[in-house]
């Protein structure tokens, strides 16, 4: 009897640790759900009849990389996968992860594939091997996990903020399916921030209580929208609707960054005599500014600064491209995310006035990956320079969504005859290629002949302007629609 009771006194610590804790655990950590039916956002995934939705109810879960921004719920989803699939959850971050963390894992999913059997009513013996930012493996470390992906003996599920197609080993990817997660809508984030206010076991009025709660069972309390509770020892939070919202429009689909500055802000207000809590927008505008701080890169900070550095380069500043340029590398940014929104932007912002731009960029972009870091700041910051001193045209998008329109109103327009290809005398029959002008054989190499179907004959979708190296291109363009006209 007495052996009884000793063995029972570690459980008693042991639970009293785990309160203590639930309590003490950031507001995005208590808040995250345990069912499909809690998690917020995704429905393109896990909404009703959805695909993976329908591979997790049956228990059939491929190994799969989860590719979305971040605060979009690519942890949340994997833990709901494994409770849902009875596994167990063995998560690793690959920044601090190494290849004897995974052996350790592989050999402890061995063994507790050894010790049940399949799926069932009881553990299941999977092993979910997560792996956060999994983009942050090196190739060594992402060849460790694949024998044992392919032989079954763990299930991966990856999340990265990175495209997978860079990122990603192709024997890795092969074997996984990628599921693209999007930013959450504001309406997504309020209604994840009014869970919070309401719920008072787990919500935001949970680490403000002296007693941290008992338990972890999500059984949810009944309160009203503003988190007021029906007991005297609830914790009263005022906060209006707008200002809700506005924090919800704040984030850029971060449900992360909302939950914890919406926690921020509350652990910030005085309460008053009676008790209250209020929280006005000026709170909330104040706990944002302290993002820097409160979170990593992958946050609302990532987003704030990668703007500021596109717009400045837009706008023709070097000097202030430059010094977001050095916040970012400073802040432990991936090069390779910073070349890419350099190439994007060779294109879109400055396209045909300077058509080196693009060739300078994409030089840059192979330039770091060659060398790495921190080497790779020079090749950065001389196509930043570059960028920012460039005339700017965005003619090339404006062109293409002109043409996209009408491509999308005409996708049963036929092809011309003269411009189909005729490789059989069948076709040669019927018409295909007759007519055809080789504009080689003209002068100035160009015959003026009809390419547009009929139906949108004259169209101009491609507008130059008189940029740098576009005028040279106007004048061109103007030339041969005279040539066209005089013929």
């Amino acid at each position: 009897m007495a052996a009884r009771k000793r063995q029972k006194a570690p459980d008693m610590f042991a639970q009293a640790a785990a309160s203590r804790a639930a309590g003490q655990a950031p507001l995005a950590a208590r808040m995250r759900p345990q069912t499909l039916d809690e998690f917020v956002g995704q429905e393109h995934l896990v909404g009703e009849g959805r695909l993976l939705r329908k591979a997790i109810e049956a228990d059939e879960v491929p190994s799969m990389v989860l590719w979305g921004p971040p605060g979009s719920g690519k942890t949340t989803l994997a833990r709901i996968i494994a409770g849902l699939t009875k596994s167990h959850f063995a998560p690793v971050s690959a920044v601090a992860a190494g290849v004897a963390d995974l052996r350790r894992i592989v050999a402890e999913a061995t063994d507790r594939l050894g010790m049940h059997g399949g799926p069932g009513t009881g553990p299941s013996g999977r092993t979910i091997l997560f792996i956060d930012e999994i983009h942050r493996f090196n190739k060594a470390q992402q060849d460790a996990v694949l024998p044992y992906v392919e032989d079954g003996t763990v299930t991966l599920i990856g999340a990265t903020t990175e495209n997978p197609s860079f990122e990603v080993i192709s024997p890795l990817l092969s074997r996984s399916r990628v599921y693209a997660l999007e930013p959450l809508t504001a309406e997504q984030v309020e209604t994840i921030l009014r869970r919070a206010l309401a719920d008072e076991q787990h919500g935001v009025a949970a680490s403000l209580r002296p007693e941290p709660p008992a338990t972890l069972s999500r059984t949810r309390e009944r309160v009203d929208p503003k988190g007021r509770g029906e007991g005297e020892s609830a914790v009263r939070i005022d906060i209006d609707d707008d200002t809700v919202a506005a924090l919800a429009n704040a984030v850029g689909g971060d449900a992360r960054i909302a939950l914890n500055a919406l926690e921020l802000a509350v652990n910030a207000a005085k309460p008053n005599d009676k008790g209250v809590r209020s929280v006005s927008l000026a709170d909330i505008e104040e706990a944002l500014q302290h993002r820097a701080a409160l979170y990593d890169k992958a946050g609302d900070w990532h987003y704030d600064i990668v703007s500021a550095f596109i717009k400045s380069l837009r706008g023709s500043d070097p000097d202030a491209a430059l010094y977001w340029l050095a916040r970012m590398l400073e802040g432990g940014e991936d090069p390779l995310f910073v070349a890419r929104r350099l190439v994007i932007l060779a294109s879109e912002d400055v396209g045909l006035a300077d058509p080196h731009a693009l060739q300078v960029a994409v030089a840059a972009q192979q330039a770091v990956h060659f060398i790495g870091m921190p080497e790779g700041f020079y090749p950065l910051a001389e196509a930043t320079i570059y960028l920012a001193t460039a005339p700017k045209s965005n003619s090339t998008g404006a062109a293409y969504l002109r043409a996209l329109q009408d491509a999308k109103a005409t996708q049963n327009e036929p092809v011309p005859l003269h411009l189909r290809n005729a490789p059989t005398n069948l076709m040669k029959d019927m018409g295909f290629g007759r007519d055809y002008k080789y504009d080689h054989a003209f002068p100035e190499h160009h015959s003026g002949q009809q390419h547009l179907p009929d139906k949108l004959s004259g169209r101009t979708y491609y507008v130059p302007t008189t940029q740098g190296y576009e005028q040279r291109i106007a004048e061109w363009m103007q030339r041969l629609r005279e040539k066209a006209k005089d013929s």
